[in-house]
């Protein structure tokens, strides 16, 4: 288990491929060891960087960030949950903001994208939680501005940020978001993917990484206010060959739809039983189910995952 101790000086910084696809990587020589890592530089950082933690490991790979409604909600948003303040959003161009189809054979998958795909040396997949769709994550002004400063992070780096309609999350669902991972991999083969899901959205994510080609495709996982379990890492682990795939968890202390126990318990679980895997987690002091979307340090999230 991860032990908690107060940082002594200022702000601490960040926190099997199957067979086939094995055999297939090293014919064409293991595009995953191809894939570029990337640094995203500052944007706003003085409005998004996380306060000074109230604990964090000796190992850096847990800590706790203090959460407030007056100053994260009541300080930060001109209309409180709807509407940031104007000093944490920077537009990008209306035409910046592509709406997709993908044809499928449950149905077709509608999905938005900020950036090009083909040459993006980043790209960033967002899956809601229930009652979402693909607006969710491409609102600017909810959730504190923290999705705008996402889509500038990556595109301001080359990369492309994309939000997909997950549907009621179910099988189906997860099969079209599957094959729109696996096409952004085909039209992408350098670029690291990193797969955010939120809430409920963590289920598909989670039934996802069960597929060797969908393991094999990805190079993160972000799972916000979500729930995890070992057996689910236990599946994922047998999906991959040779690479791991690092995983960050941000939840709130006051989560009542997941509770914060469960995420601690798989948090440890990976630790003691797997002490090298890359995961991370980032509590957040008197954060209830929604914070972890509204507060998580997408900067030093993403720079963690994509120079490893």
């Amino acid at each position: 288990m991860a032990r908690l101790h107060r940082p002594r000086h200022g702000r601490t910084p960040a926190l099997t491929l199957g067979l086939g696809a094995f055999v297939m990587a090293l014919a064409v020589g293991n595009p995953v060891e191809a894939r570029s890592g990337l640094t995203l530089p500052p944007f706003k950082d003085a409005l998004f960087a996380y306060p000074e933690p109230t604990a964090i490991s000796k190992d850096g790979t847990l800590k706790d960030v203090p959460y407030a409604e007056s100053r994260d909600i009541d300080a930060r948003d001109e209309i409180p949950e709807r509407r940031v303040r104007g000093a944490y959003v920077e537009r990008l161009p209306s035409a910046s903001q592509v709406e997709e189809v993908s044809p499928g054979a449950g149905g077709n998958l509608h999905w938005t994208r900020v950036g090009e795909i083909a040459g993006a040396k980043a790209i960033v997949v967002f899956v809601h939680g229930r009652n979402g769709d693909r607006r969710l994550g491409m609102n600017d002004w909810t959730f504190g501005g923290n999705f705008n400063r996402l889509k500038n992070l990556l595109t301001r780096a080359g990369g492309a940020y994309v939000t997909v309609d997950g549907g009621r999350l179910g099988s189906e669902d997860s099969t079209r978001v599957g094959h729109l991972i696996e096409s952004l991999r085909a039209r992408n083969e350098t670029g690291r993917i990193v797969l955010a899901c939120g809430s409920m959205g963590g289920e598909l994510c989670w039934s996802l990484l069960t597929q060797a080609p969908i393991v094999a495709a990805i190079d993160g996982l972000v799972l916000l206010g979500a729930n995890s379990s070992w057996d689910r890492f236990d599946a994922l682990r047998k999906a991959e060959v040779g690479r791991d795939v690092p995983i960050v968890l941000a939840h709130g202390t006051r989560d009542k739809v997941y509770p914060l126990e469960r995420q601690r318990t798989f948090f440890d679980a990976v630790r003691s039983r797997q002490p090298s895997y890359p995961i991370r987690m980032v509590v957040f002091d008197d954060g209830n189910h929604g914070t972890p979307i509204r507060m998580i340090d997408w900067r030093e999230t993403l720079n963690w995952m994509l120079t490893r």
